[in-house]
């Protein structure tokens, strides 16, 4: 980095930064409490270096920013914390229900939206695999056909290769495995059927671009040539990259939709002005899910070295740079796992609210659990403003 292109902090502010973390070193006593003793937060330390005016000038797009159009019924599957579904409210949808298999994820579903009829636990098993049960579920709700959409993005852990990276090459977990998964392998079909048992309007399917893909494409074919012979009229499978959809991340998702109408899907037109994340991290203080992580002493002096963009080894996280889209927000495994990359100006990891304002998500909707479940649900979700892209989209090629 030169010097031109960045301003050093003070040298006294480090000098005291430093100096704590020494004591913490000597003493034994946890970085935070040394902190606390000294009447500081994790907030208040510093890298060595900062650029002056680092954010990017372009604000990221909000669910506010869009306007409200036709009121179309969709069906979520595989709802996750509610990303996509939030995202299609705020272009006026009509949210008709949600399946989610995990408790958890159908706890913050109820919290945040009460009005909305999910099916998942304890009173539902969210189960899409289970079709018959998901049939029983919906058939007091919507006709066949249904004059509406359903949505829905399979598990995608066994296509994702970031997944496999948590894997040891010689391991039998490192293979893709893809539809030889016994459970979640299969469950893009469980949803290909209900799609042929409702006959919606329209579909939307997301997932990782792994499943584009896998086996040369020939699994994604045959899900698409069983809805192409029941009449849908599916186009090419694209992936779309939520940072060019005013979302201050980069973020690429599998979109494939089809519709029995007729007409041809029409692609939201995206932008090259990206946002940096450094503007959807300004503001966070006292918002709910903004718990930061306790780093201990030794960290925060590795982490406080860093460049913009650059990666601390040890840890594997990566200090974002505030002028680019943040890198993908980590989900982890469906039992926690999640993480987050380090702060732009502050060293340390971000917290859930931080992540989900990468994600888009309002500030007042809140993600229950234990932090690292908060994280999982954040990282596993569709931006939402990505998602109002599609959903817009959906609306002008089937519905206007």
């Amino acid at each position: 980095m030169s010097s031109a292109a960045a301003l050093k902090v003070s040298i006294s502010a480090l000098e005291k930064q430093t100096a704590l973390i020494d004591l913490a070193a000597q003493t034994g006593k946890h970085f935070a409490d040394v902190l606390a003793d000294a009447g500081l937060t994790y907030d208040d330390l510093r890298y060595e270096f900062a650029r002056v005016g680092a954010e990017s000038a372009k604000s990221p797009t909000k669910l506010t920013d869009f306007k409200k159009g036709p009121e179309i019924p969709f069906v979520s599957f595989f709802t996750g914390c509610g990303g996509m579904d939030l995202g299609l409210e705020a272009i006026g949808w009509k949210h008709v229900a949600g399946f989610e298999i995990q408790e958890l994820f159908s706890k913050t579903l109820r919290k945040n939206r009460p009005s909305w009829n999910i099916f998942g636990p304890p009173i539902h098993s969210g189960d899409v695999s289970k079709i018959e049960e998901v049939v029983e579920a919906l058939s007091p709700l919507i006709a066949a056909p249904f004059e509406g959409v359903f949505v829905g993005g399979p598990p995608c852990q066994p296509f994702s290769i970031a997944a496999n990276q948590r894997f040891s090459k010689g391991g039998e977990n490192f293979k893709r495995t893809g539809f030889a998964h016994e459970k979640n392998g299969n469950l893009l079909f469980d949803f290909v059927q209900l799609i042929l048992r409702f006959q919606p309007s329209a579909f939307v399917i997301e997932n990782v671009p792994g499943l584009r893909d896998l086996d040369g494409g020939a699994q994604l074919g045959e899900a698409i040539r069983q809805l192409e012979e029941a009449g849908y009229k599916v186009a090419e499978p694209t992936i779309f990259d939520a940072a060019n959809y005013g979302v201050p991340q980069q973020r690429q998702r599998l979109i494939v939709v089809g519709s029995r109408t007729g007409r041809a899907f029409m692609s939201p037109a995206f932008s090259n002005a990206q946002v940096g994340a450094g503007s959807a991290l300004v503001g966070v203080g006292g918002l709910p899910n903004h718990e930061t992580r306790e780093h201990n002493a030794e960290s925060v002096r590795r982490y406080m070295t860093l460049g913009y963009g650059e990666r601390d080894q040890l840890g594997r996280v990566d200090r974002l740079d505030p002028a680019l889209p943040s890198k993908t927000v980590i989900a982890g495994g469906t039992n926690g796992g999640g993480r987050s990359h380090l702060h732009p100006e502050i060293p340390r990891t971000l917290s859930v609210r931080e992540c989900a304002r990468l994600q888009t998500f309002p500030d007042d909707y809140v993600f229950v659990g234990p932090t690292a479940r908060q994280f999982t649900q954040v990282g596993n979700a569709v931006p939402p403003v990505l998602a109002a892209h599609i959903g817009k989209a959906i609306t002008s090629s089937f519905f206007d």
